[in-house]
């Protein structure tokens, strides 16, 4: 029992390696650190005062400066009133307002040691991201032991690993498509095979997971010319062609943020079909790979059911506003239909769930190969 509760000395090397990985990308440079400007610091703040004399209304926008007053509460500057410009743009969903008492993040431009000057880049939102993270993870360590520390640990990696690996090699022009599969394959063994341990049922769920992605992939490429979606009706998509980037062809990144989205579901999937042959194997030591391989099949089908459902709540809460506006103006549903932006979450959703349809049989296939004794009844 205990060697099941603490995992196995596999368990505890993989753990091991995959805390070293995550504290070695923290550390490792994205190569895009010198764009940052060397006279800029950052610090936490909180806001005494705020002038509005030269903020202009415009029905619901608003444009022009709003002059904030704020003391930095850390860095070298701490105790010290400076007062920061807020430039309002007259878009709502990037123009904030400080009032006394808030807390907001200033970029302070120095000069010999000195302010020249200082924005209220946006309010201070590190404290309370921190502090749901850490109940996150104090959460699932209560509930899951063990598993809950894996867990967190697969987190961590998983997100340095999008953003030290993913992001920095696509701008430097690594094929999208190919980048994401790479580091899917990488941060899918990791999460599987550290929570799931290292056995054969993580291996199923593993080679299910991976056959489903590949899925996913290829039909992405396959209706690609179908669809005839441009690259840019992702957000920012196209501001990063004017950031010095236009030679990254965001079709493909496009298709990539298919692949990458889906495959946290699709690795659900796997992993819920290859656990519960590893139950039906472990309480029937007897049963035979077809049995077995039917008994996947059958959960399969159930959590298919749901997770494709689960994708479709996703990219739809996204663009519930999208949603809305076009049925208070009385589009026809054809019409939204055939909009770039409602047509690739309908292709998000579609191609997505067919992967999580195929990685279902083969994670079943996979689990009857590996878990069951050998016989074929």
């Amino acid at each position: 029992m205990a060697r099941m509760a603490f995992g196995s000395g596999k368990d505890w090397l993989l753990l091991a390696l995959v805390a070293g990985l995550s504290v070695g990308l923290w550390l490792w440079p994205t190569g895009f650190e010198e764009r940052l400007p060397a006279d800029a610091l950052q610090v936490k703040a909180t806001v005494t005062a705020v002038d509005n004399a030269h903020v202009r209304q415009y029905g619901l926008v608003r444009e022009g400066e709003q002059r904030v007053t704020a003391v930095p509460v850390s860095g070298p500057f701490a105790g010290r009133p400076v007062v920061a410009d807020n430039i309002l743009v007259g878009k709502l969903e990037m123009d904030k307002l400080f009032a006394p008492g808030d807390t907001a993040l200033l970029v302070l431009s120095l000069r010999g040691g000195d302010i020249v000057s200082a924005v209220a880049q946006d309010h201070w939102r590190l404290s309370l991201q921190g502090q749901l993270l850490g109940l996150f993870a104090l959460s699932l360590i209560a509930y899951a032991g063990m598993v809950g520390v894996k867990a967190v640990v697969s987190f961590v990696f998983t997100a340095l690993l999008l953003w030290k690996v993913l992001v920095p090699a696509t701008l430097a022009g690594v094929d999208p498509m190919l980048c994401v599969l790479g580091v899917v394959a990488a941060l899918m063994a990791a999460i599987v095979f550290l929570v799931g341990g290292v056995n054969r049922r993580s291996l199923a769920a593993y080679l299910g997971a991976l056959g489903g992605v590949g899925v996913t992939c290829l039909l992405s490429l396959a209706t690609a010319p179908g669809f005839a979606l441009p690259g840019s009706v992702k957000p920012f998509a196209e501001t990063l062609l004017y950031t010095g980037y236009a030679h990254l062809d965001l079709g493909r990144l496009f298709l990539a943020t298919i692949c990458l989205g889906a495959s946290g579901a699709i690795m659900d999937v796997a992993m819920d079909v290859a656990a519960s042959q590893s139950e039906v194997a472990a309480h029937q030591p007897g049963v035979g790979r077809l049995a077995l391989c039917l008994s996947g099949l059958r959960v399969g089908r159930v959590v298919v059911g749901t997770m494709a459902t689960t994708l479709l709540l996703a990219y739809c809460g996204g663009s519930l506003a999208l949603l809305m506006v076009v049925m208070a103006q009385g589009v026809p549903l054809v019409n939204v239909a055939t909009m770039p932006h409602v047509a690739a979450e309908i292709a998000n959703t579609l191609v997505g769930s067919f992967g999580l349809v195929t990685a279902a049989p083969l994670t079943a296939a996979a689990g009857a190969l590996l878990l069951a004794k050998g016989r074929q009844g």
